[in-house]
């Protein structure tokens, strides 16, 4: 079953970097046909085979000799480990699902995000819808209210905490990141928003550390939040209530 996952996370990988190259451009993500971004030509199915076409193919274009990308590789790989961990946690359940479909979003979220410094409103629209369908869903499963007050909290404390810090910095955080945190706030409910807004300052700070100490972004360069979001939030989804836990031992 292991094995059927990843498959399935690859393939899905695939189509999410079709995403992460139409969405900045404003093009379709079912048509047209998948096609060479160098040279334009419409690409076969075995162009298409997620990581093993870059492999057979040297990271090069089969019609114009043009380099691929790492990047389709390593979206297809990461998200294919990341339904690995996810059914892990969850098996075959909805939670399956609704995460599997909420980290996909968020990959092609961070890679937009670090190449453009911009996060579409249809990604974070998409979250936000996902979240309600699956509160609806698990309401009915469980024959309990959707704790909508929860998710409410959660999005009003995010966005109106990066909300001031954005007018605090005069719009150093973007709007974009200013949805992403509501609506995955929204996801979390009020206590693993919290989490996740700290988790991604660490991530952010520290990220950023390094990379200014290795001189791989200047003191004045732009460095997106975006990717620390996503990051926070896988890591407050999979171990946060371990987390949680482990802070509120203390004292």
């Amino acid at each position: 079953m292991i094995v059927l996952i990843f498959l399935l996370g690859i393939i899905v990988g695939s189509f999410l970097n079709v995403c992460i190259y139409r969405l900045p451009k404003k093009e379709g993500i079912v048509f047209p046909d998948s096609y060479c971004p160098m040279c334009g030509t419409p690409l076969k199915w075995y162009n298409l085979i997620p990581i093993i076409s870059f492999i057979v193919q040297k990271g090069r274009c089969g019609y114009c000799g043009g380099n691929i990308s790492p990047q389709y590789p390593i979206v297809e790989f990461l998200n294919g480990i990341l339904y690995i961990v996810l059914y892990s946690k969850f098996r075959l359940h909805v939670n399956f699902l609704f995460y599997g479909t909420i980290f996909s979003i968020l990959i092609v979220v961070s890679v937009i995000d670090l190449y453009h410094q911009i996060i579409p409103d249809i990604l974070n629209i998409s979250i936000l819808v996902a979240g309600t369908i699956y509160g609806i869903i698990l309401s009915i499963q469980l024959g309990a209210l959707f704790n909508i007050i929860a998710s409410l909290l959660g999005l009003i404390i995010s966005g109106s905490t990066f909300l001031l810090i954005a007018i605090i910095s005069k719009g150093n955080m973007g709007g974009g990141d200013i949805k992403l945190i509501a609506v995955l706030g929204f996801i979390l409910g009020w206590r693993k928003a919290l989490l996740n807004m700290f988790l991604s300052f660490v991530f952010g700070a520290v990220i950023s550390i390094f990379l200014l100490l290795f001189r791989v972004r200047g003191r004045r360069d732009a460095i997106p939040f975006g990717p620390f979001i996503c990051l926070a939030f896988v890591i407050t989804l999979l171990w946060g209530d371990e987390i949680l836990g482990w802070y509120m031992g203390i004292f």
